[in-house]
């Protein structure tokens, strides 16, 4: 496995800048920052007024968090369009001219002290309880493959597009990246775990019983350690690519009209929570498909289709089937076994790849990590050879996580084959994404999405 790991040289009490004047800045780096957040003597309930991030909000969810509150933040990354709208008046100025009223008015205020930010969310998926533990921080911007942060989703240049208004109008982070990195010793967390003891923190519930917990940790010392310790790991983007290479663009956009003061400039960073790839509350949820666009299928045609390739086993029908056909899954603990669902007959059946030479001639431009994928199996095998060649040309996916969504689709008669397939793992990221190579769409999902609203990164020069 190829580790992107380089030599850091421990910095002690040397400022950051100091480091990077010396020449030895090839270290992921980490900062404290004077966060902006809601004055709850303002907004009252902290619930009413955060968000999920703009790419998960509908209509119908945007409409909801306007209504709870005139603070609610998704009126700032997501503002309604409006048929009156023009290139000056939008969106986007709505949620600057807001923002600049918030901050006048008191109802968002910016931290005394520079600070790091530990944040928890207690949650609960498929009946099981969770923690998962972090830390925000400004981080220092760097392109992918010139250092240590690195990708693993492909972006499209719409959604960046979009970003870069709001980035334009703001002038703020007003949601962070969500980043990993390597700590099977777990001693970063538990620098912040006995930082912020039995201090309360501030809290929020959001709009899927997620409690999410804040606190401010302004000891210099703490944020000493823990960004030392930080700086020799490498970081990999679990959510947030679109905004990570459009905070890239907006820098390099004010340095190249001068507006970059200096190595310190708040534009060189972007905001974002770090996680260890060893916390116990890091769930990595599976994205199932729901395929439709094909003839009707029996569970004998599926298998004929699919016996070119793959080794299947009947499992049984109905919604017990379905989950026994997970489990079997889970259980096996590898990329190759998937399931597969026909709702026609409601029948469910496992199908283990049993070609991994014909991965080499479909994915041949990938590595061998790539190609083990279950969903790399599954799209270029099974999506655009093996459904293609059976006449089922124009398979369309759709995407679910949990097994009620699976179910629901199932009895709606929404689609007309599902398909179970297990998540890339955190092995998988690292060695795939280390290696600088992009993952297939939908490797991934990390539940849950980090809230909008807890604290924000100015991009202004202070």
């Amino acid at each position: 496995m190829h580790r992107a790991f380089d030599i850091c040289i421990p910095y002690n009490n040397l400022e950051f800048a100091d480091i990077h004047r010396r020449g030895f800045f090839v270290m992921a780096e980490v900062h404290p920052f004077r966060g902006l957040r809601y004055d709850l003597a303002c907004v009252g309930n902290l619930s009413a007024v955060i968000a999920p991030p703009y790419d998960v909000i509908d209509a119908t969810l945007q409409q909801k968090l306007y209504d709870l509150s005139p603070y609610n933040f998704v009126r700032l990354i997501l503002n309604k369009e409006l048929p009156t709208d023009t290139p000056t008046e939008n969106r986007y100025s709505r949620s600057a001219r807001l923002l600049k009223e918030w901050l006048a008015d008191g109802v968002i205020a910016q931290d005394s002290a520079r600070s790091l930010y530990v944040y928890h969310q207690d949650f609960e998926v498929e009946g099981r309880r969770y923690t998962r533990k972090g830390v925000m921080g400004r981080v220092r911007l760097e392109k992918f493959g010139e250092g240590k942060i690195y990708p693993h989703e492909e972006t499209l240049s719409g959604p960046k597009a979009d970003r870069l208004k709001l980035f334009h109008a703001t002038n703020m982070n007003l949601s962070q990246i969500f980043g990993l990195y390597p700590d099977e010793a777990g001693e970063v967390q538990a620098k912040l775990d006995a930082a912020v003891g039995r201090s309360l923190p501030i809290q929020a519930t959001d709009h899927l019983g997620v409690v999410s917990k804040l606190w401010a940790v302004t000891d210099q010392h703490v944020i000493s350690e823990v960004a030392s310790l930080l700086s020799a790991k490498p970081v990999f983007i679990a959510d947030g690519h679109h905004r990570y290479e459009t905070a890239l663009r907006y820098r390099d956009e004010k340095a190249a009209t001068g507006d970059l003061k200096g190595d310190d400039a708040p534009a060189n960073f972007v905001l974002m929570m770090l996680v260890s790839m060893s916390d116990p509350g890091l769930a990595i949820l599976p994205t199932h498909r729901l395929i439709s666009g094909l003839d009707a299928l029996t569970s004998a045609q599926a298998a004929a289709i699919l016996g070119q390739h793959f080794e299947i086993e009947q499992v049984g029908s109905g919604p017990e089937a379905m989950r026994e056909t997970w489990e079997r899954i889970e259980m096996d603990d590898s990329q190759e076994l998937l399931g597969f669902g026909t709702v026609a007959d409601s029948v469910w059946q496992t199908a283990r790849f049993r070609s991994p030479d014909l991965m080499t001639q479909l994915a041949g431009e990938h590595s061998d990590d790539w190609r083990s994928l279950g969903v790399a199996i599954l799209q270029r095998v099974v999506l655009e050879k093996l459904l293609p060649e059976a006449g089922m040309r124009e398979p369309k996916c759709q995407y679910v996580h949990l097994l009620k969504e699976v179910d629901d689709a199932v009895v709606a008669k929404s689609c007309q084959l599902v398909a179970l397939v297990a998540p890339a793992t955190m092995d998988h990221v690292e060695s795939i994404a280390g290696n600088l190579e992009k993952m297939p769409p939908k490797s991934t999902y990390f539940y849950p999405k980090l809230l909008t609203g807890l604290v924000v990164h100015s991009l202004r020069a202070h």
